[in-house]
């Protein structure tokens, strides 16, 4: 298709297929937006961290006993699940996961605005919705990408959650629907709770405008999503499995893409959605305007933003890196007394709210029974799951009834939680990176965190 934007063209992702390495790419994807991997680590020194009651040259604690819950170790060297080919750690240094000094939340500068949310020229009926809500300055993120986005450029934005960058890419792409209904815009992101809490910020900015929007997720019923893409959709939310089936049995039509929104790029990446994210982009227009959010921007993020965006601009808001000010440290285990060991430490007074982060669904699952067999208030979320027994899962954590909530990786970025008072890497982490997004669902804001990472002793 000629390109009428008059801008340079963009290196199609289905027409030119650029040398891309992924470890994840060739994973079979899964109708939650999730894949499960192993680490195999190297060796590493065994320094610091909790006990297991007196073998390590470091010793403070005195867990002990008891038998292992998690069948084999996901540390082993092997390949876990049986299904696929697992993930390395690229380096495996225990001294990654000890901080025991870490530095004290200080309250930033207040952020100050070039704009406020009326100078953009907003519509009269968005403009009094964010009104209504109180906004007026607008966060870092959506003060610099707002205008860039209305002015018609590929963006990149890279920002951590709770910057507010969910409404900086809806805001314009709703002003650009209200002026031209004939848009469509197409939201790509990792995991089904990302997309459904998009369309719900969707919702409240856009009350009686008449605008629609259609979740395509996996892990619910496909045919209300196909009954909603019969209508007239200017959004279609989704994560990239589950829209990709859609294209491909016809109900999403590609050729009126007028917008691309890649959320949380990175985790997608992580994910191995690479492909599905090529075939979906393959026969969308060239003319379409490309968004692209992040929290890292690592050499394979920097590959996908060659490849899918043209000219972009880039705007950078990432806050200081949050193993900075979360308490790391190690917790040494031997394969007896692993499960008797997080028992033990969840009994304690100071673990009010915890994630603990498993690397395979049926381990999760496993370990979310067995502390619950010991008398721990625990549930699972993981890709196995449905949709609804997810939300009650989440909603029971969020509201007090659960003190653990365990979790594949699925959740690292998808977790939202206040109070958070520790993270525990029951196995490792696929990646650093893995660890440093899993580590971030507490010292959150101003508040303080610890993180724990099992290794064995």
């Amino acid at each position: 298709m000629p390109n009428s934007s008059g801008r340079p063209s963009r290196p199609m992702a289905g027409r030119t297929r650029r040398p891309f390495n992924s470890s994840s790419s060739s994973s079979a994807r899964t109708g939650g937006g999730e894949r499960s991997y192993s680490a195999r680590p190297s060796s590493g020194p065994r320094t610091g961290g909790y006990s297991r009651g007196g073998s390590s040259s470091s010793s403070r604690g005195g867990y002990s006993g008891g038998r292992s819950s998690g069948g084999r170790s996901s540390f082993g060297g092997g390949r876990s699940g049986g299904r696929g080919r697992g993930r390395v750690m690229s380096t495996f240094d225990v001294s990654k996961f000890i901080n025991l000094n870490p530095a004290k939340p200080v309250a930033e500068a207040p952020y100050e605005a070039k704009h406020t949310f009326n100078d953009f020229g907003l519509d009269k009926a968005l403009a009094e919705t964010i009104a209504e809500a109180g906004l007026v300055v607008p966060s870092a993120i959506q003060d610099q990408v707002i205008p860039y986005i209305l002015d018609g450029h590929d963006v990149v934005g890279l920002a951590q959650t709770g910057t507010g960058k969910t409404a900086a890419f809806l805001i314009p792409v709703i002003q650009k629907t209200l002026k031209d209904r004939g848009r469509c815009a197409l939201i790509l992101t990792p995991t089904r709770e990302l997309a459904i809490q998009i369309e719900q910020e969707l919702r409240k900015l856009t009350p009686r405008m008449n605008l629609y929007s259609t979740v395509c997720v996996g892990g619910m019923n496909i045919r209300p999503q196909i009954s909603g893409l019969r209508r007239k959709n200017h959004f279609i939310i989704g994560t990239p499995g589950r829209v990709q089936d859609l294209i491909d049995r016809g109900h999403i039509k590609p050729g009126g893409i007028t917008t691309v929104i890649f959320d949380e790029a990175d985790r997608m990446l992580d994910m191995g959605f690479i492909h599905d994210m090529r075939e979906i982009l393959k026969d969308i227009p060239d003319e379409r305007e490309t968004l692209f959010f992040s929290a890292t921007m690592s050499k394979s993020v920097e590959g996908l933003v060659h490849e899918f965006l043209r000219n972009p601009i880039t705007v950078s808001v990432r806050k200081t890196d949050i193993t900075s000010s979360v308490t790391q440290d190690v917790v040494r285990y031997e394969h007896h007394n692993k499960f008797t060991t997080l028992v033990d430490l969840l009994k304690t007074e100071a673990f009010t709210r915890v994630i603990i982060f498993g690397a395979m669904k049926h381990s999760v699952e496993k370990l979310s029974l067995e502390l619950v067999h010991a008398g721990i208030k625990a549930d699972a979320i993981h890709g196995n799951k449905s949709h609804v027994q997810r939300q009650r899962a989440l909603k029971n954590f969020k509201d007090g009834r659960v003190q653990v909530l365990v979790a594949t990786d699925v959740a690292a970025r998808g977790i939202h939680v206040d109070d958070v008072s520790h993270v525990i890497n029951y196995d490792l982490p696929g990646t650093y990176e893995d660890y440093v997004h899993r580590i971030g669902r507490t010292g959150r804001s101003d508040k303080s965190g610890k993180a724990l990472t099992f290794v064995p002793a």
